[in-house]
């Protein structure tokens, strides 16, 4: 079986935009830091696997092909520096929808360890926000906080920036 480190996108690969959407590529701004994920994900045997909610479809403010547009151009800038995701799992429902693969809910983990063969009690959930921390807990993998957050139960460790993970991951 695999490992992987599940990765939230906005965050932790790209700069979010703070009560926005990215809705073309010319919006994505790539963390630098974040190369050193793929870079320990590449050197210890583990799948990469982006995980991102995008509710910005369900609203109406981007289409399905926009989103493509914008993963595209991420792979295109991650692929410069010789890293390729080995999936890009996303959920377009609304908040409060309870929707099985919108984060907290654990589905799109779930899914991707499905396609890729992956042990989830073997892998990391890394993102930005609460609900990425408890769609870690709910699959059953290890998890990393990234931001200013005290104790967070879900949390397994919690990083100021996302240049911290690597340490964490040893």
């Amino acid at each position: 079986m695999n490992k992987a480190l599940f990765l939230d996108r906005d965050g932790i690969i790209n700069e979010r935009i703070i009560g926005g959407y990215i809705t073309k590529p010319e919006a994505f701004k790539l963390i630098p830091e974040s190369l050193s994920l793929f870079a320990w994900a590449k050197e210890h045997g583990y799948l990469t696997v982006i995980v991102t909610n995008q509710q910005g479809i369900g609203k109406g403010l981007m289409t399905e092909q926009d989103l493509a547009n914008v993963h595209t151009y991420m792979c295109a800038i991650l692929a410069e520096h010789g890293f390729t995701p080995d999936a890009i799992e996303f959920c377009p429902d609304l908040d409060g929808t309870n929707s099985p693969r919108r984060k907290p809910a654990p589905g799109m983990l779930i899914d991707a360890a499905n396609k890729l063969d992956i042990d989830i009690s073997s892998s990391w959930m890394i993102g930005d926000s609460i609900s990425d921390a408890q769609a870690g807990k709910h699959a059953g993998t290890r998890t990393i906080l990234v931001g200013d957050y005290s104790d967070i139960p879900e949390a397994d460790v919690i990083c100021a920036h996302v240049g911290e993970c690597v340490k964490i991951l040893g």
